[in-house]
């Protein structure tokens, strides 16, 4: 049975009596590798569509601050301090310098005013006309929610303190408001009223929007000018903030809910008052949602694969019931039960291997070509990047082995079990 090569692993011989045992029965080879081939396909492409849908998601709020939390306000639910039930209320420019002062865990904080609490979002430029969102921001606000530019520069510290009428625009504002080639920096649009001049054509990082609307289409002006401009008073709609190094979220969300409830005389049970927006949380909700996905891609690729296996080993059991007479001449001349297992667990490795490889091979492919057609597709896509990585590749292949040679032990016993004797009485 093994060669004068030395090796079992490179016995001509062996091989070539495994591929002419297969070649024997096409048909039955075929439906046998099948069940395998189908099992590592789906693991593949399970687990490839999963992790699209992972880098979707998270592609869209990667750029996002993880350690950052966002507050609004909403009627009261609960009567307190002599006010009824059901008050509106407002955070309020103080309430800025307050948190600063006795909350030392907040790291970044950026209060937020929306333009269409002042009669809507009418943006003008000679002719041309569009409903954008447009918000009034801190600077900080970008180091929460990041946004690139694809012209000009981001708003900054002393557009603040000069109040300047400047804005930053969404992709999509430009390609309304400009005509194609036309440079929208230092052109000035009409927004609710007010001129602005525009400074930067910004590209948004991530696709979580606070504030509601397409990012492409918003407009960011100073929070001090917005407020001047448009007599918002002291008047605060928005709270973003992010928490420092060592400090969860979690905790610092409470602490200024608590802070702020007693500072506007909301009661502390009052859970309606104060809406928040936790990005930690998201992200921890994400990470669970993706790992059972991959852990069910797993069990029922691998559920799959096994009764591929099974199909395997019943099939070998076939065959060894077909060859028994030639085993039992085999062990008659000299073959050790080592030799008979090894032929037998080779032929099923062989098998199970070549079958799973055109498995991992074509679901590789499909992936690819659903990735470029993806790519295609642009940004819109909330799939992105659908691929198994080396070590799932390998992974794969592992089980694949291990699955060859189990399936292949239980009909190898079964034939050094037949005494030689016997097995060459054998009529098949």
């Amino acid at each position: 049975m093994e060669g004068q090569g030395g090796g079992y692993m490179f016995d001509l011989d062996l091989w070539s009596e495994i591929i002419s045992a297969l070649k024997k029965n096409r048909m039955r080879s075929f439906m046998t590798a099948f069940g395998v081939f189908w099992g590592i396909f789906m693991l593949i492409v399970m687990s490839g569509a999963g992790k699209a849908l992972e880098n979707g998601v998270l592609d869209g709020v990667k750029a996002f601050a993880t350690n950052s939390a966002f507050f609004w306000t909403d009627r009261t639910s609960i009567p307190y301090a002599g006010f009824q039930r059901g008050r509106n209320w407002h955070y309020e420019t103080a309430d800025i310098q307050y948190i600063r002062d006795n909350v030392k865990e907040v790291e970044y904080l950026s209060p937020r005013l929306f333009g269409n609490e002042q009669g809507g979002n009418n943006t003008i430029r000679g002719e041309r006309t569009g409903a954008y969102q447009v918000y009034g921001d801190y600077p900080d606000y970008f180091k929460i929610d990041r946004w690139s530019t694809n012209k000009g520069r981001l708003i900054n510290e002393i557009d603040m303190l000069q109040e300047r009428k400047v804005c930053d625009i969404g992709e999509r504002v430009e390609e309304v408001m400009f005509a194609k080639g036309e440079n929208p920096i230092g052109q000035y649009l009409k927004i609710n009223g007010v001129y602005f001049q525009v400074v930067g054509v910004i590209h948004a990082e991530t696709r979580i929007n606070i504030g509601g609307g397409k990012k492409e289409e918003t407009i960011i002006i100073p929070y001090t000018t917005m407020q001047k401009a448009y007599n918002f008073g002291n008047v605060v709609y928005f709270f973003s903030v992010t928490a420092q190094k060592g400090t969860k979220v979690s905790d610092l969300e409470d602490k200024l809910k608590v802070l702020l409830k007693a500072r506007h005389k909301v009661a502390p049970e009052d859970l309606q008052a104060i809406g928040s927006f936790n990005i930690e949380k998201e992200f921890v909700k994400f990470s669970a949602l993706f790992l059972g996905i991959q852990v069910l891609t797993w069990i029922v690729g691998i559920g799959t694969l096994l009764a591929g296996v099974i199909g395997v080993s019943n099939i070998m059991l076939v065959i060894i019931k077909e060859r028994t007479q030639e085993i039992g001449i085999q062990r008659a001349i000299g073959a050790t039960p080592a030799t008979v297992i090894k032929h037998i667990v080779a032929e099923s490795v062989f098998l199970t291997v070549m079958a799973g490889y055109v498995g991992l091979s074509l679901g590789v492919g499909v992936l690819e070509i659903l990735n470029r057609i993806l790519l295609q597709a642009g940004d819109k896509m909330f799939f992105r990047n659908p691929h198994v990585d080396l070590t799932m590749a390998l992974s794969a292949l592992a089980v694949l082995v291990v699955a060859g040679i189990i399936a292949g032990l239980i009909p190898a016993k079964r034939a050094v079990s037949i005494k030689p004797i016997d097995a060459i009485r054998d009529e098949g």
